[in-house]
């Protein structure tokens, strides 16, 4: 990857106060036109990047978004989680994080990941963009398409299953 390209997947330092909008590198504005080859390429410039520089949240970001994009959720994840622990008030780790959230269906923590988006947005797109994904996420919780939570211990369920085939297995013993 070229060091033109590197350097686009950085935005320029921004100042506490300063309300400048981040935009993403340009292989990120149209996931489609990303070939496999290249969006592999992407990958291992990203990780080269993140070794020269681990405390970037911008880079452990794009990094995200490119395993994302090749289907590598739990490193999209990780690489998220590191951003934001990085930098807790980085708006596009959290959006991107909770949209990860979002797009494996897990809509309650999609939710609460994206309310925290809605906080840190800097200015009216990104405010927008939260916005628009908070209502999207409410909508699919309305309708009912979410993934089902765990909250329950399956050890219960699992004896009275094994205690069923004890008795099943003994009936077939007895009867045969």
């Amino acid at each position: 990857m070229s060091t033109m390209a590197l350097e686009l997947s950085r935005p320029a330092a921004l100042t506490p106060g300063e309300n400048a909008v981040r935009v993403l590198p340009l292989p990120w504005r149209d996931p489609h036109t990303v070939s496999k080859t290249q969006l592999a390429q992407y990958i291992g410039a990203f990780e080269r990047a993140c070794e020269e520089d681990p405390r970037s949240p911008e880079l452990r970001t794009c990094l995200a978004i490119a395993y994302a994009m090749n289907c590598q959720a739990y490193k999209s994840m990780d690489a998220l989680e590191e951003a934001i622990h990085l930098d807790p008030t980085h708006f596009w780790a959290q959006l991107k994080y909770s949209e990860l959230w979002y797009r494996l269906r897990a809509l309650p923590k999609a939710e609460q990941e994206t309310l925290k988006a809605l906080e840190l947005a800097r200015n009216g797109w990104e405010l927008s963009l939260a916005r628009n994904q908070l209502q999207t996420i409410r909508k699919l919780i309305r309708e009912g398409t979410q993934k089902p939570e765990w909250n329950r211990p399956l050890k219960t369920p699992s004896l009275a299953l094994l205690a069923l085939t004890c008795v099943l297995c003994a009936l077939a013993a007895v009867f045969k």
